[in-house]
């Protein structure tokens, strides 16, 4: 007889839009990561059946088609109150950024809703385009071993005078976290990965009542099992039992819930970028956090 009480759900993930440190680009100005709380043979009959309906593997982009909406509206009402999608506007992402490296003790919290809310602060950034980018020249630190003062200089030189959260942002500062990023202190997460924050939102939200989630995510090079990790031992600060007991990443292909994650992150990325009125009452659930949500 199966222990309910020892019963941990397994929940698996996938993204769309994700372009590593190519934030800013304002063609793909969101990540979506999606979830769903749906056991192996739940998701592989979705999967038959949208394949029956085409005859051949689904793809987001063709379930958005017009001809085929009467399957899209199938798939999103199949997954209500079983699915969750974050989404991250990349700027708005970036601009949090500056303050969460440049004023705060960087931390695992960190664009999530444990961390500080620089909201106000990132609405007067968001079109300062020259600025953030200059910042994220400037986080790139992969391979590099001393600090780029010309990245400074230049991030220094496009700050805008009239945000007053940046007069805390000082030189000396920007050059303390720079050396600390360069040395790969792992008590800082890294700065320009947004999936980190999304699978610690994602699994704030399914361990949310007291209960504890393992996750079964797509490949992702940015989800390091040192990342993993400390994001797993930060959340564990926060609640009890831990929120994140495992961790697995799986090839999409082999694991028809992750499939049914990658159409429904693909599907809303695409919906939150050019919305389609009809289907704002089906988007509704997995948009408004009842029962699922959406943060940007």
């Amino acid at each position: 007889m199966t222990n309910l009480s020892s019963w941990v759900p397994e929940i698996a993930c996938d993204e769309s839009g994700f372009s590593g440190t190519n934030l800013l680009d304002p063609a793909s100005p969101v990540i979506t990561h999606a979830s769903v709380d749906l056991a192996v043979p739940e998701a592989a009959e979705v999967v038959a059946v949208l394949r029956a309906r085409r005859r051949s593997e689904y793809k987001s982009n063709q379930l958005l088609r017009p001809e085929r909406r009467p399957a899209l509206e199938w798939f999103l009402t199949a997954l209500r109150g079983r699915a969750h999608v974050h989404v991250i506007d990349k700027t708005g992402y970036v601009a949090a950024r500056v303050f969460e490296l440049f004023t705060e003790e960087p931390s695992y919290g960190a664009g999530t809703s444990l961390g500080r809310d620089h909201s106000e602060a990132v609405r007067a950034l968001r079109h300062r385009t020259g600025f953030l980018a200059a910042f994220v020249e400037l986080a790139r630190t992969k391979r590099v071993r001393l600090i780029d003062h010309v990245a400074v200089d230049r991030f220094f030189a496009t700050m805008p005078a009239d945000v007053p959260a940046l007069r805390e942002v000082t030189r000396a500062r920007v050059e303390e976290v720079m050396l600390r990023l360069i040395d790969d202190d792992r008590a800082i997460p890294p700065p320009l990965e947004p999936l980190v924050p999304a699978l610690a939102e994602t699994v704030l939200f399914w361990s949310a009542g007291g209960r504890s989630v393992e996750v079964v995510h797509d490949e992702q090079s940015a989800l390091t099992w040192y990342r993993v990790d400390r994001l797993r031992s930060f959340l564990a600060e926060y609640a009890q039992p831990s929120p994140l007991l495992g961790f697995t990443q799986v090839d999409s292909k082999a694991d028809p819930r992750v499939q049914v994650a990658d159409l429904l992150a693909g599907v809303v990325r695409h919906l939150t970028t050019r919305p389609e009125p009809e289907l704002t009452e089906l988007l509704a659930p997995y948009l408004d956090g009842q029962p699922t949500g959406w943060r940007v």
